[in-house]
């Protein structure tokens, strides 16, 4: 029973990755070790983000169940850096932006995957009881994987250009709301008392307007272009 329920965290945290990958078109473009490159970029910035927060965010005492709003907002701003990796990666990568930010958002997702939630489901989804944060862990990182796609999807169009200046501040304001996300995830816990099914939902509705907004971003460019192309 324990070895079912692991299965199925695992099935339902990894395989719309494998999905995303044979469906979105890049296995036709051998694109499998960009995006281990993406993911090791991913790391990298991990690592370097590490430092920064060691160096100039040291941990302060917090009173039992309070919440530092200016701490936290502060170390959240050090993810800015993953939009630097992601920019990083994506001009490194050859072709069509289509191509360049479904690489980087592939890998930067799939290594937050592998670093994150592969030690926690190994181990406590094995357990003797049944636990849903395990499940919900497995939801989350599909949330990811839109989250991450979406960001770099808005780095790529922030690089364009091309893109019309009355769109620059929507994609300022959706990357600076991506990298404070977790800031917004506390406050939500602390002040509204959200539970961890709300807390996943408010998730997943962020992402999905986050991403639609994107997408319809970029469908707008891509259509601009075809039209003064003819």
């Amino acid at each position: 029973m324990t070895l079912f329920h692991f299965g199925n965290c695992v099935a339902l945290a990894y395989v719309p990755y494998m999905i995303f990958y044979k469906c979105s078109g890049l296995s036709e473009y051998s694109a499998f070790w960009k995006c281990v490159q993406a993911g090791g970029a991913y790391m990298f910035t991990q690592l370097c983000k590490m430092l920064i927060l060691a160096t100039f965010f040291p941990p302060s005492e917090i009173p039992m169940g309070g919440f530092d709003v200016l701490g936290e907002f502060m170390k959240s701003t050090v993810d800015f850096a993953d939009l630097v990796g992601i920019h990083i990666v994506m001009s490194r990568v050859a072709g069509k932006g289509q191509l360049k930010f479904m690489v980087a958002g592939l890998g930067w997702a799939t290594a937050e995957l592998v670093m994150t939630r592969f030690l926690p489901l190994w181990v406590g989804a094995r357990g003797i009881e049944f636990d849903w944060k395990y499940i919900q862990m497995s939801f989350d990182s599909n949330i990811s994987l839109v989250h991450h796609i979406s960001v770099a999807m808005l780095v790529w169009l922030y690089s364009r250009s091309d893109l019309h200046k009355s769109f620059i501040p929507i994609v300022m304001t959706l990357l600076a709301l991506s990298c404070y996300r977790p800031v917004i995830v506390e406050i939500l816990i602390h002040a509204l008392g959200f539970g961890s099914w709300t807390l996943l939902l408010s998730k997943a509705l962020f992402t999905v307007c986050t991403g639609l907004i994107a997408l319809q971003l970029y469908l707008g460019m891509s259509s601009q272009n075809a039209n003064s192309y003819y």
